[in-house]
């Protein structure tokens, strides 16, 4: 229960705990310990004043048993391999927990966005596509965004993909990512996806522990997309977000802080600093703001032994992948502090992207109601399902969410076998 253990060594520990429960083959329990391809390149780019620099990409392909590996890539300077296979592993439980017909996956570029130009960024990530070669498909292997990455590199990682086929063959591989722009095969709703799963999810579960989402005081940690988007979706439900924090400060506002107007000042400004209708509190401060719902939406392992103590939530909702360390989870429960996790609560992002590869692959437009709608259903399923096994195991729900998945996965392989 160590509070510093690398990301991988805990997602492992928690892929163990839920195949302790499931009993899960010995089998299968050691093809799904280890990703089955790890893949690393050094690239060389051109920087805007002539000189050239090596970067280091990686991409994880965890389990496609289920279908094509799907997960995102993430631009940032704390990148690593530890990193990109635990988030490859729980791209595997998400699908399989969702019902999606999709692997696990992740990938990334070891570096710092803001550092560089929009030219440089583009040339960077056409060079890692370029290196990546026939490692991604839009049948095999299929990125979508992450941290520090959105539509527009999606886009560039599409065209990149796409220029090397021939011209009869190139519109049918536009599918080899999703996330991408509404004018480049992108679908209505994928940009609030996540944080719309999200608020999905705590309806759900609203709807089975008797609690509303309307009036409900809320912080979120990060104001990313997917932050940004969950506080906006809540404030159309009733709910006042009182407290946000990101890289460059902590912001607060007993009186509440409007979300659409706080997401235009960090779009303009690159941060919430500064923003002029709430105080400037300190990370402790934040962290110990007088809410029920707290929303981790940025990096990993950011409630951790120092920062779980100062928690006066009832809920915490993951949005971010990993943020809760094991040791401060064990703490929050002991406290009867619900954790809904990562794997089903910031799962409508792999889900719509999905949708948006079921379109791209059948030549379909779906408008943003039926997105929702679709998403709507499967999110309520899955959390009910969770909800459920947590209650029948008497275990949590990021246990039972575990379960759940493997126990899929579990019969897919025992019908399946090993080849030869």
């Amino acid at each position: 229960m160590a509070d510093k253990l690398n990301l991988f060594e805990m997602a492992s520990l928690q892929f163990e705990a839920g195949a302790d429960l499931v009993k899960l083959d010995p089998m299968v329990s050691t093809i799904l310990s280890e990703p089955q391809n790890e893949i690393i390149v050094n690239f060389p780019v051109q920087m805007d004043d002539g000189h050239y620099r090596l970067f280091k990409g990686y991409r994880i392909q965890h389990n496609n048993v289920n279908g094509p590996y799907k997960g995102g890539i993430r631009f940032n300077a704390a990148v690593n391999l530890s990193e990109v296979k635990a988030l490859a592993a729980w791209m595997t439980w998400k699908s399989a927990l969702m019902g999606i017909p999709f692997g696990g996956a992740k990938g990334g570029v070891t570096i710092t966005p803001r550092d560089h130009s929009d030219a440089e960024l583009c040339r960077v990530t056409r060079r890692f596509t370029h290196a990546l070669g026939n490692n991604i498909g839009p049948e095999f292997d299929i990125p979508a965004p992450d941290m520090g990455t959105g539509p527009r590199e999606m886009v560039w990682i599409m065209d990149t993909y796409m220029s090397t086929f021939n011209a009869h063959d190139r519109l049918a591989t536009r599918r080899v990512v999703t996330g991408k722009s509404l004018l480049n095969g992108g679908s209505a709703g994928r940009d609030k996806a996540t944080g719309q799963g999200l608020v999905y999810c705590l309806e759900a579960y609203g709807e089975k522990l008797g609690f509303s989402i309307d009036g409900m005081k809320f912080a979120v940690q990060g104001f990313g997309n997917v932050g940004s988007h969950t506080a906006m979706i809540l404030q159309e439900r009733g709910a006042k977000l009182v407290a946000v924090n990101d890289h460059t400060g902590s912001i607060g506002s007993d009186e509440g802080i409007d979300a659409p107007d706080l997401a235009r000042h960090v779009l303009e400004t690159g941060g919430v600093k500064g923003y002029k209708d709430a105080g400037e509190i300190t990370k402790e401060a934040f962290f110990a703001t007088n809410c029920e719902l707290f929303v981790p939406a940025a990096m990993e392992c950011t409630v951790s032994s120092e920062t779980e103590h100062l928690l006066k939530a009832k809920y915490v909702l993951e949005g971010a992948n990993g943020p809760t360390t094991l040791k401060a989870e064990s703490s929050l429960r002991d406290r009867g502090v619900l954790v809904i996790p990562d794997i089903l609560a910031n799962s409508g992002g792999v889900t719509v992207s999905y949708f948006e590869w079921v379109q791209n692959k059948n030549s379909e437009v779906w408008d943003l109601e039926r997105v929702d709608a679709d998403l709507r259903k499967i999110m309520f399923r899955a959390t009910n399902r969770v909800i459920e096994e947590s209650a029948s195991l008497n275990c949590e729900p990021r246990r039972a969410a575990m379960v759940i998945a493997l126990a899929r996965l579990d019969r897919v392989y025992k019908e399946r076998g090993i080849f030869p």
